[in-house]
């Protein structure tokens, strides 16, 4: 079931699936995905959970009302966490396993750092916590502004096209359903997403490596062998953050819930289920 909900000038487009007295499970979607992301293990995993599953801005439909205000404050990791929680609380979920994916998987350790009193167990499927220092930060916030403009000026098919030629997605390039989900990622507006690369930048982003060590929620590290780079980075956060669990999924690499929906519904299940 699609909705809407209206938060200040912030207008949520999101999605309900499963019973209501189910434990309910918050999916957040990575880069040029949408509400629909995980719609395969959603499937799966809402005979036993209530599902919900969002727009973040600059994706899908959820939009910033106000289009003549100056809103690009509206797309940093900061705000988006804080209309996620006032949210929740819409919703009056008092409190909820949470999944994130790739910049979702980002956000989603951001919340659980900065509101862990909503989320009781979180999921974080080839995420990273930042990057670590300045240059890094400097370096990855010129290359995505280089990005958005060529969103905004560009091909978007050919973007996409492009994008997925990332060694990080070998194996997705091969799935059956890869080019149904290029023409689902052509639903998104090519100047939203420019602005999500500006403003939720993983440039822009605070490094959250010095606050690992705080975590106290219990923590399941995702990440496919088939993609070194973010199998090291979640070593590294496992050997940092308390109550965190690492696992590696073979033959998969950086979009695990798309290359093996009903593996990652399980792990899901297994790791929410009750205590």
């Amino acid at each position: 079931m699609s909705l809407k909900l209206q938060i200040d000038n912030y207008c949520f487009s999101y999605s309900l699936d499963g019973d209501p007295s189910y434990p309910p499970i918050l999916f957040l979607h990575g880069f040029m995905g949408d509400r629909f992301e995980f719609k395969q293990a959603i499937a799966i995993l809402s005979k036993q959970f209530y599902c919900v599953a969002i727009d973040l801005l600059g994706h899908g439909q959820t939009e910033v009302i106000d289009q003549v205000a100056d809103h690009d404050h509206y797309y940093t990791i900061q705000s988006t966490a804080n209309f996620v929680v006032k949210f929740l609380d819409l919703l009056c979920v008092e409190r909820c396993f949470l999944v994130g994916y790739s910049m979702g998987g980002r956000l989603a350790l951001y919340l659980a750092l900065h509101f862990p009193q909503y989320f009781s167990r979180v999921i974080l499927e080839s995420a990273s916590a930042g990057l670590k220092t300045k240059v890094e930060r400097s370096d990855r916030r010129s290359k995505d502004r280089q990005l958005a403009t060529k969103l905004e000026t560009g091909d978007f098919r050919l973007f996409l096209e492009n994008w997925y030629q990332q060694s990080i997605f070998a194996n997705m390039r091969s799935h059956p359903n890869f080019a149904q989900m290029l023409e689902q990622r052509l639903n998104n507006s090519p100047s939203q997403l420019a602005k999500s690369l500006r403003n939720f930048s993983i440039g822009i982003q605070p490094s959250l490596w010095e606050k690992l060590s705080e975590n106290e929620i219990p923590l399941l590290l995702i990440a496919g062998e088939l993609d070194p780079k973010f199998v090291q980075i979640n070593r590294q956060m496992a050997e940092i953050c308390k109550f965190s669990k690492l696992e590696i999924i073979t033959g998969c690499s950086h979009n695990i819930h798309f290359e093996n929906p009903n593996l990652f519904a399980e792990k899901i299940k297994a790791f929410f289920k009750p205590v």
